[in-house]
């Protein structure tokens, strides 16, 4: 009734797409060190993170944020690089600076507010 390959799997019992498993695999052997310093550091970032007093919390946050200008200076890079009929790059490159830049701009306005917090408060003039 069916003939041929049904839901990746061939009629002698093996399964299609051997080259692509193989070549995934090949992939994690060639680059086995950096993934497993990939995932120390990981397990690096929770530890540091989940030690950090949540007073410190927003600040940090926000100066991460404003750090994050590199993703503009990244995507603009695409965008210029990109050929004029390559529009995943062109629509990718876009989002990068529009979403960069809300972060960006959101940690400065973060950071004003938490610096806000500390200044003393005047009394009011009568």
């Amino acid at each position: 009734m069916l003939s041929g390959a049904v839901g990746g799997f061939s009629p002698s019992g093996g399964v299609r797409g051997g080259y692509f498993m193989d070549s995934i695999l090949n992939w994690i052997q060639e680059n086995q060190q950096i993934i497993y310093i990939v995932i120390l550091m990981i397990f690096v970032g929770i530890e540091v993170i989940g030690h950090v007093p949540s007073v410190l919390h927003t600040p940090l946050m926000s100066g991460a944020n404003a750090i994050h200008g590199v993703v503009i200076i990244g995507a603009i890079i695409v965008m210029g690089k990109a050929e004029s009929d390559n529009y995943l790059a062109l629509g990718l490159g876009f989002l990068g600076v529009i979403l960069g830049t809300l972060n960006v701009v959101g940690g400065f306005v973060v950071t004003d507010r938490m610096l806000e917090m500390f200044k003393k408060k005047r009394p009011p003039k009568a």
